[in-house]
C-alpha cells in the first residue's frame, strides 16, 4: 500500500482497495510499514527516511480512516522482501560490525538499536494529512513487530522470544495505547513439546505459547500456507491439517493465553498444480466457518479472519499468486461479504 502511494498518479489503486474492502464489510486491513534499503525505500539507510515515502505511508492511514477500516501495521520483515531483517544485518556489516547470518537481526546490539530507532521513528511520525502522530491514532489498531519471525540458529524459540521480550517493552514504553502483536505465524517451539505435533513436520525457531504469554502481547497470531508448508500432500489432509492448526491455537489462546487470537495470514495461490477459484473458495470457506463457529463458542477469543492479499486492478508488480481483486472475481467477493456481516452480528452478540 505506502509502495504504490508514492506515486501520486497511483494512489488512486491504495483508495480503491479501501473503497472495495470496506464495500465488502472488511474493517481491519494488515499492511507494511517498513521497507528497508532498495527501491523506493522508506529507510534508506539506519536512521535516514525518504520523506516522500512517509508520506505515501500517511496516505494509506488517512485513507483508512476515510473508509472506515483499522490497521494493523508491520514494523519490519523475517524475508528480504522490502529489506527484512537481512538489510538490517548487512547496514551492520557495512558499518563494521562482525556478523555471522541474518539471524544476528535478533542479538547484535547495533542492528537491535536500528530497529529501535524505526519503531521510534513510525510510532511518534506526525502525519500532516490527518494532523495526529500515529501513536496518537484510533485509525491504528495494532503494531506488529516482525512479519513471521524464523530464526535458523536457535529452533527451540529462545532467542526470538528474548527479541520479543525487548522489543514489545520498547514499543510500550513509546505508545502503551495501541494494541501489539508480534507477527508469529504459529509455530511450536521447546517449551511443550506436546504441541509439536500440530507442526506442519518442523520448528522454525519460534516459540508460539512462551512468546504470546508476554503481558506486552495484547493477542496472538496465527498464519497458514498449508499449499507450501505441505505441498505435495492432497487438498483433503491440507484442510484438515489446517483445521487441526485453528483448534489447537484457539485452545491455546482460550485456555493458556487468555488472550483474542488473529488468523493473520492465509490463502491459496494461483500457481498451485490444479488450482481454481472454486478451490481456493472451498478453503476460504472452511476457514472461515472454523472462525466464526471458535468465536462464537469461546465469546470472541477468536477475533477474526485476514485472508493474503487484496489488491486493485493494476498491481501487478505485486502479484504473488495469492491476490485477489474483489471487483474480478464476484464469488470471492461474496464469500468475503457474507463472513463479515456474520462476524459483524456476533461481535454485536457478544458486546
Amino acid at each position: 500500500m505506502m509502495h504504490i502511494g508514492v506515486d501520486p498518479a497511483q494512489r488512486g489503486k491504495v483508495s480503491e482497495v479501501f473503497r472495495d474492502a470496506a464495500a465488502a464489510g472488511l474493517s481491519v486491513c494488515r499492511t507494511w510499514a517498513f521497507s528497508d534499503g532498495g527501491y523506493q525505500a522508506l529507510q534508506v539507510s539506519p536512521g535516514v527516511y525518504d520523506e516522500r515515502v512517509f508520506q505515501a505511508l500517511d496516505f494509506v492511514v488517512s485513507e483508512a480512516k476515510r473508509y472506515g477500516i483499522r490497521l494493523i501495521l508491520t514494523l519490519a520483515n523475517n524475508f528480504q522482501d522490502f529489506g527484512g531483517k537481512a538489510q538490517y544485518v548487512q547496514w551492520a556489516k557495512d558499518a563494521g560490525q562482525w556478523v555471522s547470518g541474518e539471524d544476528d537481526f535478533y542479538t547484535n546490539s547495533v542492528v537491535k538499536n536500528y530497529y529501535k530507532n524505526h519503531i521510534k521513528k513510525v510510532l511518534t511520525r506526525y502525519n500532516a494529512i490527518t494532523n495526529v502522530v500515529y501513536k496518537d491514532d484510533p485509525t491504528i489498531m495494532a503494531w506488529e513487530l516482525i512479519n513471521e519471525p524464523r530464526c535458523q540458529v536457535d529452533y527451540s524459540g529462545k532467542t526470538v522470544h528474548a527479541w520479543v521480550e525487548e522489543m514489545a517493552a520498547y514499543t510500550k514504553s513509546i505508545d502503551n495505547n495501541h494494541l501489539l502483536d508480534i507477527g508469529m505465524e504459529g509455530f511450536y517451539g521447546d517449551s511443550m513439546p506436546e504441541k509439536k505435533q500440530y507442526n506442519p513436520g518442523y520448528q522454525v525457531g519460534t516459540d508460539f505459547i512462551t512468546s504470546n504469554l508476554l503481558n506486552n502481547i495484547d493477542f496472538a497470531t496465527i498464519h497458514a500456507y498449508p499449499d507450501v508448508w505441505l505441498s505435495g500432500q492432497s487438498e483433503a489432509d491440507q484442510t484438515a491439517w489446517t483445521q487441526r492448526w485453528m483448534w489447537s491455537h484457539w485452545d491455546d489462546a482460550s485456555k493458556i493465553l487468555k488472550k483474542p487470537i488473529v488468523f493473520a495470514e492465509f490463502g491459496k495461490s494461483d500457481k498451485d498444480p490444479g488450482f481454481s477459484v472454486t478451490a481456493r473458495d472451498n478453503f476460504m470457506s472452511t476457514i472461515y466457518r472454523n472462525v466464526y463457529n471458535f468465536a462464537k463458542s469461546s465469546d470472541g477469543t477468536f477475533g477474526g479472519g485476514l485472508v493474503w492479499q487484496l489488491m486493485a486492478e493494476g498491481m501487478e508488480n505485486y502479484y504473488d499468486g495469492y491476490e485477489i481483486i474483489l471487483s474480478q472475481n464476484p464469488s470471492t467477493a461474496g464469500l468475503i461479504t457474507r463472513q463479515s456481516n456474520v462476524m459483524a452480528s456476533l461481535s454485536q452478540l457478544l458486546n
